[in-house]
């Protein structure tokens, strides 16, 4: 079992979890995180720190979109491993439904 990162993150993107990562396995887009599946060593140390709770098993048939989303993006995007500053308006995005159709980007985290 590995840990994904799930729609919830999209334009919250916190990144406390990054910082308690003990392996470095999150990747960072434009506007969400996602945990590369293959590298998660499913400590779970990540999970509480996620305010926005984006962060699951990927054992639950639900997850299963989100393996593959995580596995995807984690190839395309750059490993994070200090936290940066989260959207100031993420606050107004938690909580939110349909944000992968709503506000997902593709794109990797400006540098």
């Amino acid at each position: 079992m590995a840990f994904v990162v799930t729609e919830d993150c999209i334009r919250c993107k916190y990144m406390d979890c990054v910082e308690v990562c003990p392996i470095d396995c999150f990747f960072e887009g434009e506007n969400m995180l996602v945990i590369h599946p293959d590298e998660c060593i499913s400590c779970g140390v990540c999970v509480p720190e996620c305010s926005a709770k984006a962060i699951l098993p990927d054992d639950h048939p639900e997850n299963a979109k989100w393996l593959e989303h995580n596995r995807e993006f984690s190839k395309k995007w750059p490993r994070i491993t200090i936290p940066g500053i989260p959207p100031k308006d993420g606050d107004e995005y938690n909580g939110v439904s349909e944000k992968l159709q709503r506000f997902f980007s593709p794109k990797p985290a400006p540098r």
